[in-house]
């Protein structure tokens, strides 16, 4: 799926032509310097590695920075793999946000926001006992039992649990392309999506 890496700017919401308040998010995306053409010859499928948002250079290893030197580009912060580009792109191309048009539908790759250790209650949405009284003491959001007897003697593996919470891989598919930006290199979206603010994201078609 071809696409591009961007960063999250923030929420907002618009009004469309019926006048319906339309909740969405701005994302920064690109412009994005082709730093490596993969191939069928040489690594065995295709696909373009682009690169986004400049890196001090005292900020990058030698190994980054003659990698970059040969796409002539300054070093990136973020490296990102996409496949499916139609076109012909070369070592060194930039592409912008012109690659979306209004109206299609992009999946939109973060990571999301990390809660930290949670229990079951705010994690899973259990209910925890039910009442305050008949002798509860303390145990409003436990999580109760967990099931196991002398047989079979072991936890259930993908019991849920308590534990730490967010900070992981999250797609969001089929969001709306409310609005191109070319000259600030904004796009915006339909919805939310996962991660803080300037958040790394990657917008796939």
């Amino acid at each position: 799926m071809s696409g591009l890496i961007g960063k999250k700017v923030g929420m907002t919401s618009i009004f469309d032509e019926n006048g319906k308040n339309i909740p969405c998010t701005v994302i920064e995306a690109g412009p994005c310097v082709v730093t490596q053409v993969r191939t069928d010859e040489v690594d065995g499928y295709s696909a373009l590695q682009l690169g986004f948002d400049d890196k001090a250079e005292k900020r990058a290893n030698k190994a980054e920075t003659g990698h970059f030197k040969k796409a002539g580009s300054s070093p990136k912060k973020k490296v990102v793999e996409f496949q499916g580009f139609e076109g012909d792109y070369k070592l060194g191309d930039t592409i912008g946000v012109d690659v979306f048009v209004e109206g299609e539908f992009v999946d939109v790759v973060g990571t999301s926001k990390g809660k930290g250790f949670a229990g079951v209650v705010k994690r899973h949405g259990f209910g925890g006992v039910g009442q305050a009284t008949h002798g509860q003491h303390n145990r409003l959001r436990a999580p109760g039992s967990i099931g196991a007897a002398s047989y079979p003697a072991r936890v259930f593996k993908g019991m849920r649990m308590a534990g730490r919470m967010g900070g992981g891989r999250v797609t969001v598919q089929n969001l709306r392309v409310l609005k191109v930006v070319p000259e600030k290199n904004l796009i915006v979206v339909k919805g939310c999506v996962p991660g803080h603010k300037n958040a790394y994201v990657t917008i796939e078609k």
